[in-house]
């Protein structure tokens, strides 16, 4: 992974990724504080890069790996010379105590997964300032390894059933590791340690969009110069503050291509027009390429080539518009810092492809130009945060999630005029009824799928034969796992009613209560 450059004013800390499918969660906690952190996967982290690199603080996270197996990860050795607070997390306690001169053991029934609980020793720690306020604490536990032996110069400070050395600390050394994860949110006081951390480690906690801002829009300026720069705007919240945020910085010289595939949900084309060509005056190439789209896509059922097919589409049809701005130098794209991260994995090898992900991937090699990648550090939270510093309306900033093949995920099976006609008349109604319930800002995304299936139906003394749809409402923090929102059976009834009564071609409707994982927030 290459390395962000973020300024060099900030204090940044270091998270090393062994491996656990919560990292993003360890530096979301941190950005939350106000503290710039970056995620670097282990095996990128040499000498050279910790001096460049030049961390205030490094924290080890989790992993699933042992310690004593063949090449397990490892953090350098000179991290620990640096003479900077570490905190090691799960694993990352493992490998601090195994590289200190601890002993780390598997099994004998010392493993934990799920809720446990821990209680203190009675020696004071500043890093757990604000615990055990009661006799213990709720901490979230996933370990099959154990320490056995703490490190010569560490002391416990909280023990568990299964992990006497669930909290340790040399504070002489600024050292310390916990058995448990703090950052999710089954370890509920688990934000005060970081807190405390970072305090201890003396961070300004000056990382704020206000200065992100400021110090993006001189980056832009610094980069583009007096060139021009185009930008694929989809209308969701990255690419509109993406666009925004560039035209504060180099107005005119930006123009945004808006690529209308038809799979886009009721009165969102003109929604977008309005809002960035009216209020925003910038210049605004509307691409309407409904029918291209849609001939492509006829007869298609397989959801990965759907994929392909957008996005290859995508590309022709933004190369086509883009070119007839002439002699632009710079692509600007929505990247974020997840998408960063999940680039590439831990190990070093390709992640597994659980769905192909439709950006405006082999652009600027196509058409020879530079990326300008203003949103590259930042989590969908901090987006938000930089929108409402930008001045973009609360409405808009806080619009769901929507996937760049659009409404052709929320369509399984074969494509249609028909029905995705009938699915944006669902989706409007599903989701005036969640903003009339005042649920809409609780959820995280929310939507109709129109099912590959007719079922029998009776309305009035007749029969129908019509499609069966299914709602879909997740909670999550990013998108990594998600939850299904709870609705009650009188806001069920009452939508499915409504929807029945209110879109033609629908006489069936189900809700999904799947979580991810198994299931994916998409139905493809």
């Amino acid at each position: 992974m290459t390395h962000i450059a973020s300024p060099s004013d900030h204090d940044r800390l270091l998270i090393i990724d062994f491996g656990s499918q919560v990292t993003q969660l360890i530096a979301r906690r941190l950005r939350e504080l106000n503290v710039f952190c970056e995620i670097h996967p282990f095996n990128a982290v040499t000498d050279e890069f910790l001096k460049d690199f030049s961390p205030k603080a490094v924290i080890f996270s989790g992993g699933p790996s042992s310690v004593f197996a063949e090449g397990a990860p490892m953090p350098p050795a000179s991290v620990f010379d640096l003479g900077v607070p570490i905190l090691g997390i799960c694993y990352g306690q493992q490998v601090m105590m195994h590289c200190l001169g601890g002993h780390v053991e598997r099994g004998h029934g010392t493993a934990e997964f799920g809720r446990a609980f821990v209680t203190p020793t009675g020696q004071s720690l500043d890093l757990l300032e604000g615990w055990f306020t009661t006799d213990r604490e709720q901490v979230w536990m996933s370990h099959g390894d154990h320490v056995s032996k703490i490190a010569p110069g560490f002391q416990v400070y909280g023990t568990s059933p299964n992990a006497p050395f669930a909290i340790t600390g040399d504070p002489a050394r600024n050292f310390y590791a916990v058995q448990f994860h703090p950052e999710v949110h089954h370890t509920p006081n688990g934000a005060r340690l970081y807190e405390n951390f970072v305090r201890l480690a003396g961070f300004k906690g000056d990382w704020t969009m206000r200065a992100y801002r400021e110090e993006a829009i001189a980056a832009i300026r610094e980069q583009v110069g007096d060139q021009k720069v185009i930008c694929g705007l989809s209308g969701g919240v990255d690419s509109s503050v993406a666009a925004v945020l560039i035209h504060e910085a180099i107005g005119d010289q930006l123009t945004c291509v808006f690529v209308d595939h038809g799979l886009l949900r009721k009165g969102e084309a003109e929604e977008v027009v309005t809002m960035f060509r009216d209020n925003y005056n910038m210049p605004l190439i509307h691409a309407d390429e409904q029918a291209l789209f849609l001939g492509e896509l006829d007869g298609v059922s397989d959801p990965e080539t759907k994929r392909r097919i957008i996005g290859k589409l995508f590309i022709d049809v933004f190369q086509k518009h883009a070119t007839a701005v002439g002699d632009a130098k710079f692509l600007a794209q929505g990247t974020l810092y997840p998408d960063v991260i999940e680039s590439v994995s831990f190990s070093g090898g390709p992640s597994v492809t659980i769905k192909s992900h439709h950006n405006v991937g082999g652009l600027p090699e196509k058409m020879g130009l530079k990326l300008v990648e203003p949103l590259r550090e930042l989590f969908k939270d901090e987006v938000r945060a930089l929108g409402r510093e930008l001045g973009l309306p609360a409405s808009f900033i806080g619009r769901h999630p929507f996937p760049g093949p659009g409404l052709a995920i929320r369509c399984p099976g074969e494509i249609t005029r028909e029905k995705l006609a009938i699915l944006r008349e669902a989706d409007a109604v599903y989701i005036d009824q969640i903003r009339r319930h005042g649920l809409y800002d609780e959820i995280w995304q929310a939507f109709v799928a129109i099912l590959p299936v007719r079922t029998v139906g009776v309305m009035g003394d007749g029969r129908t034969y019509d499609f069966a749809c299914a709602l879909r409402a997740v909670t999550s923090v990013d998108g990594m796992t998600a939850d299904y929102y709870p609705f009650t059976h009188e806001f069920l009834g009452e939508t499915a009613t409504r929807i029945i009564n209110e879109v033609p071609g629908i006489n069936r409707v189900t809700y999904d209560i799947t979580s991810k994982p198994p299931g994916t927030i998409e139905w493809e």
